[in-house]
């Protein structure tokens, strides 16, 4: 049995293509690839890990709930939602043949017979390439503009289409905003027809790589994902991507893969991997074959889906993999080039944690302040249990970055949790170690109600000087007990936005330990199951709530639809007794202060206020739910858009020499493309100049630090308070800093 604790949000599983192809369509398969045998069936393994999967669900889940014909209904509605989530190709009749299904889906669970979810899901994979054909056929006629009519894209509230001619209707709606969006950037018809009836042409391609694998994975996660919001399943595939991102390395070339029409397309090659060190690979280059050793054969990967053609590309460390490559720069009809590479272990440095300094000038005071930047909480597990004094952890990374941060002669430091969906519990712990002397971090209560309590027990901090901790909505898990650990000690400021509110614990489940058989390849896959709740050390949780900043952010309203509290079947909120703890400071002493010079500040500041303008169209954009047709409306629409977007770009070139807009695809102007469709050098050229943007939060957040500096230096009294211990552990840092003017903090009201 191999439990490995894994503390985290979310990881992105695969799920099937929403657009497929129907089963009387499916002989030819993918070129270079074999179909699948269809309609899909499940493999006996499969149905193996079904059932030892719901064995542990029942008996061992922190919340156990029997698989039962309750639950049936609940993974059914699951399921359904999974698969057709938008209602765009299941009518009522679909359903009132699924119906009697309803109450059976424990039943195939327990017996080991999956053919009930997989007819579902063979019946998704009809109606979805019908509805691609319908919008192919569709094309051919054109549309007319000059009508009054609007488009309703957000169906998540909506009922399935009634009939045929209600779904038909639905389709020409959809298809017309189709090609209505080209049309309004510019598109000539011709070109419309070809870009839509090529990339309808793809999503029907796609269904053909779409296997037992797939539809088992898609029903397994409505099965765990109704248990609770982070109990997941993960096939084969998924977790070995899991164990790649909790380990940050893998083995194989060092190239980040896209699929692009039906080619594997090189985007990014990663520092020190052998592709990058060949010197004969650049983003844009198309993978077309793929053999093993100095001589195997080559195999011919042209429409392969991207999982299957990277499953031939990694391997072993010190093996040989060959690849045929058709470079970017020499045209669809070039010349192909054959490269031999031996494969090494390549780090991903850019999922690891990072720093930089920022230096702040206000008035003729000038402070560095340090910034850690974490993606996640990360840990090589197997590299510890095998006794590895290298393994890799964020623990250990963080440490050398404060060290490399001192050396610069930061006076604080903000660690940047935005994003950072969770990761491992006990490197969450560990790391709050860094920050404080000794004593508990976070409470686990498991399924008996038993409370262990968690902390650090070696003396000393890594920093002892001014701490931030930056963090937004999608700040989780063990983002979250960090965060409220360093709170409740009153060690740092929390700054920026509520946070997710997730506080229950998952640990991994291999389901290949508990069958017998001779192969080293995962069959069965794995269980990323709840078996714990956490705990603040003050006894709250932050389950449902997160963590309240103590100087807050504007929220971009995404609350309402992203966070724990979205999730009807989320854990409730408790609490337990606080742990013995005591505050190493007391940050009240000076945050109405500091509250009052932020306030000032971005009251006055072009950034700021430039923010809060963005935020407000962000949110007009997202909370459309519906368009017109009409194409006099739609230009109308788009040129008040336009002029929108030209006047933020504008103010950002006035303030930081770049015209990135907002980062998010509903603040810009729509091209009518989807990602895969566009030119990978401007991707990259936006995603480069998207860096370039000034951060105007965390730069925010640098600027309190510098204020809380100078407060600090002013008052001896004050830095008494607010530094950890009474700044028993600080006088170093006290010593380092340089006399200046303390900050001029406006009366309260101002």
């Amino acid at each position: 049995m191999k439990f490995r604790p894994a503390l985290v949000l979310l990881l992105a599983l695969t799920v099937p293509c929403v657009f497929a192809q129907s089963a009387a369509d499916l002989g030819a398969g993918a070129t270079g690839r074999k179909a699948a045998t269809w309609p899909l069936a499940p493999t006996a393994e499969e149905a193996l890990a079904a059932q030892l999967s719901a064995r542990f669900l029942t008996r061992f889940h922190y919340d156990a709930q029997p698989l039962d014909d309750a639950m049936s209904a609940r993974i059914y509605t699951a399921y359904l939602k999974l698969l057709d989530g938008e209602k765009v190709f299941f009518t009522d009749a679909d359903l009132a043949k699924f119906a009697p299904l309803k109450t059976q889906l424990d039943d195939a669970i327990w017996n080991q017979n999956l053919s009930a979810p997989f007819s579902i899901f063979n019946v998704y994979v009809q109606r979805a390439v019908e509805r691609m054909t319908y919008a192919r056929e569709l094309l051919k006629k054109g549309f007319d503009f000059s009508l009054d009519e609007n488009y309703t894209f957000d169906r998540e509230h909506a009922d399935w289409p009634k009939d045929q001619a209600a779904l038909d209707n639905l389709w020409r709606e959809r298809t017309k905003n189709d090609w209505l969006r080209l049309k309004l950037a510019g598109k000539d018809d011709a070109e419309i027809r070809k870009t839509l009836d090529k990339r309808y042409a793809l999503y029907i391609e796609r269904i053909k790589q779409l296997d037992s694998e797939d539809a088992f994975q898609s029903f397994m996660t409505a099965y765990a994902e109704t248990t609770d919001p982070h109990t997941d399943y993960l096939g084969p595939r998924v977790a070995e991507n899991f164990d790649i991102a909790m380990k940050l390395s893998l083995e194989g070339i060092g190239a980040q893969l896209q699929s692009r029409d039906d080619n594997t397309m090189i985007v990014k090659l990663i520092p020190g991997g052998p592709a990058m060190k060949s010197h004969k690979f650049k983003p844009g280059d198309r993978i077309l074959a793929v053999g093993q050793g100095a001589s195997g054969p080559l195999v011919d990967v042209v429409g392969w889906r991207i999982d299957d053609v990277t499953a031939l590309i990694r391997g072993k460390k010190g093996t040989v993999v060959r690849l045929e490559v058709l470079p970017a720069d020499v045209g669809l009809d070039g010349k192909h080039e054959l490269v031999t590479l031996v494969r090494d272990k390549i780090n991903l440095e850019d999922a690891a944690a990072s720093k930089k300094v920022i230096e702040i000038k206000d008035g003729d005071v000038t402070r560095k302040i340090g910034v850690i930047d974490l993606p996640s909480f990360y840990s090589d597990f197997g590299a510890r249990s095998e006794g590895d004094k290298d393994y890799r952890s964020t623990t250990r990374d963080v440490a050398k970055l404060i060290g490399e941060l001192k050396q610069e002669g930061v006076q604080g430091i903000v660690v940047d949790l935005r994003n950072n969906g969770g990761g491992s519990l006990a490197e969450a712990n560990a790391m709050t170690g860094l920050f404080i002397d000794k004593g508990p971090v976070v409470q686990v209560r498991d399924a008996r109600g038993e409370v262990q309590q968690q902390g650090d027990d070696d003396a000393g901090m890594a920093w002892s000087g001014p701490l931030a901790v930056l963090v937004n909505r999608g700040s989780a898990s063990a983002s979250e007990i960090f965060t409220a650990a360093i709170q409740d000690y009153h060690r740092g400021l929390v700054v920026g936005e509520p946070t997710f509110g997730k506080g229950t614990v998952q640990n991994l489940v291999d389901l290949d330990r508990f069958v017998q058989g001779d192969s080293e390849k995962p069959q069965l896959g794995e269980l990323k199951m709840t078996i714990q709740e956490f705990f603040r050390i003050d006894g709250g949780s932050t389950q449902l709530k997160g963590v309240t900043p103590d100087i807050e952010f504007p929220k971009n309203g995404d609350e309402k639809d992203f966070g724990e509290s979205t999730y009807p079947n989320a854990l409730k909120w408790t609490q337990i007794p606080p742990a013995d703890y005591k505050p190493v400071a007391n940050l009240a002493a000076y945050l109405p202060q500091l509250e009052h010079l932020h306030d000032a500040r971005v009251a006055k500041s072009p950034s700021w206020k430039l923010m809060l303008d963005e935020l407000a169209q962000y949110r007009i954009m997202r909370d459309k739910t519906s368009i017109s047709l009409n194409l006099a409306a739609r230009e109308a629409e788009r040129k008040q858009q336009d002029k929108l977007q030209s006047e933020f770009r504008a103010r950002h070139k006035a303030i930081d020499g770049t015209d990135a807009l907002l980062a998010d695809e509903d603040s810009v102007l729509d091209d009518g493309l989807n990602a895969n469709e566009r030119s990978l050098k401007s991707e990259l050229k936006q995603e480069a100049d998207a860096k370039k943007a000034k951060d105007v939060q965390l730069n925010e957040t640098a600027h309190i630090l510098f204020d809380a500096v100078g407060l600090i230096k002013a008052d001896s009294a004050l830095a008494e308070q607010v530094l950890p211990y009474g700044g028993k552990y600080s006088n170093s840092y006290l010593a380092a800093i340089t006399l200046a003017k303390p900050p001029v903090v406006p009366a309260a009201g101002h």
